[in-house]
C-alpha cells in the first residue's frame, strides 16, 4: 500500500511538473513568436514612414556652446543643428470624420492607417524608429496593444493622454515598454552610461506636421509607486518660468551625469519613459530638449 501511494504521489508530481514545463514553453514558443511577427509588422511601417520622409540632417558633432559669460553664469546653450528644408504637405480626409487636413507626407498613409497617430520618434544609435500614437479619452489603451489596435504585449510607443503633440505642451512625456527582445524602449537602458550618451545625444521626434529634433539633457531613475519618487509625468504645461525651472532642475540633480545643457523657459521638452528594474515599480526616464 506503501508503495501504491508513493507511486501515485511520484505520477502525480511527474504530471505537474510535465504541465508547467509545457506551459512555460508554451508561453516562450508564444512570446517568441509575437517578437517575430511585431519586428515585421514595425518593419513594414518603417518602410511606409521611411519611403516618404525628408533626409535627416547629419549629426555627427557635440553642438558649439556659448560662453557662460554672454548668457549669464553658469548657463551653457546649445547651438541649434542643422534644420532640414521647409516642408511639403499632402491633404487627405480624416478617416473617422471626413474632415481635410494637411499632414506630412511621410504620415499620410500611417495616418490612415491609424488615426490615433500623432507622431515618429527616432534614436540614431539605436533600433528605436517607430510610430507615436495617442488615445486621449482611452489613457493606457496601447499598453498592449499594436497598431492594428490587436492584444499584443509589445505595445506601441504613445504619448501620455493630458499631452498636446501639435501645441505642443512645454513637454511631452512618451511611454515604451522595455522588452527582452531588446525592442520598443529597451535599449534606453544604454543611456545610464555617459559615453553611451556622449555618442547617441539626439532624438528625432516628428509630429504629423514638423520635424524636430531633441538634445538629451538628463537621464534619470525613479520610482512610479504611489506617493514616492519623481513625478514627472505630471509636468505638461508650465503655469510660469518658476515651474518650468523647477522641472528642470530635479531632472538634473537626479541625472547620472551632469550634459552641461540647462533648458531654459520656453524651451519644448520630450520626456520618455521606460521599466527599470533596480526598485520596485521603477522608472528609466530620458528627457530631452527641442533644438531644431
Amino acid at each position: 500500500m506503501r508503495k501504491t501511494t508513493k507511486k501515485i504521489i511520484f505520477y502525480i508530481v511527474l504530471a505537474i511538473l510535465v504541465g508547467v514545463f509545457a506551459y512555460s514553453a508554451y508561453r516562450l514558443g508564444s512570446y517568441i513568436l509575437e517578437s517575430v511577427l511585431t519586428k515585421g509588422d514595425y518593419s513594414d511601417l518603417s518602410d511606409m514612414h521611411g519611403g516618404h520622409t525628408a533626409p535627416r540632417p547629419s549629426i555627427t558633432q557635440p553642438p558649439a556652446t556659448t560662453p557662460p559669460e554672454q548668457t549669464g553664469p553658469g548657463v551653457i546653450e546649445t547651438t541649434p543643428v542643422p534644420t532640414t528644408p521647409a516642408p511639403e504637405f499632402v491633404t487627405i480626409s480624416h478617416p473617422n470624420t471626413g474632415e481635410e487636413m494637411k499632414v506630412l507626407p511621410e504620415f499620410e498613409e500611417l495616418f490612415l492607417k491609424n488615426p490615433d497617430t500623432v507622431g515618429w520618434i527616432a534614436i540614431p544609435g539605436t533600433v528605436i524608429d517607430y510610430p507615436v500614437v495617442q488615445s486621449p479619452k482611452n489613457p493606457d489603451y496601447y499598453l498592449h496593444r499594436d497598431f492594428n489596435k490587436k492584444y499584443n504585449l509589445h505595445g506601441c510607443i504613445y504619448a501620455r493622454e493630458q499631452c498636446d503633440v501639435d501645441a505642443p505642451s512645454d513637454n511631452i512625456t512618451i511611454y515604451g515598454h522595455r522588452m527582452q527582445d531588446g525592442s520598443m524602449f529597451a535599449q534606453l537602458i544604454n543611456y545610464t552610461k555617459e559615453s553611451f550618451y556622449e555618442n547617441n545625444r539626439y532624438i528625432y521626434f516628428d509630429t504629423l506636421t514638423e520635424r524636430h529634433t531633441y538634445e538629451i539633457f538628463a537621464v534619470f531613475k525613479t520610482t512610479a509607486t504611489l506617493g514616492e519618487g519623481f513625478q514627472y509625468h505630471l509636468f505638461v504645461d508650465a503655469k510660469g518660468e518658476a515651474e518650468f525651472n523647477s522641472f528642470v532642475k530635479t531632472c538634473k540633480r537626479e541625472s547620472f551625469y551632469d550634459t552641461g545643457i540647462t533648458p531654459q523657459y520656453g524651451d519644448k521638452l520630450i520626456t520618455l519613459s521606460t521599466c527599470e528594474y533596480s526598485q520596485e515599480n521603477g522608472r528609466l526616464v530620458i528627457v530631452a530638449v527641442r533644438v531644431a
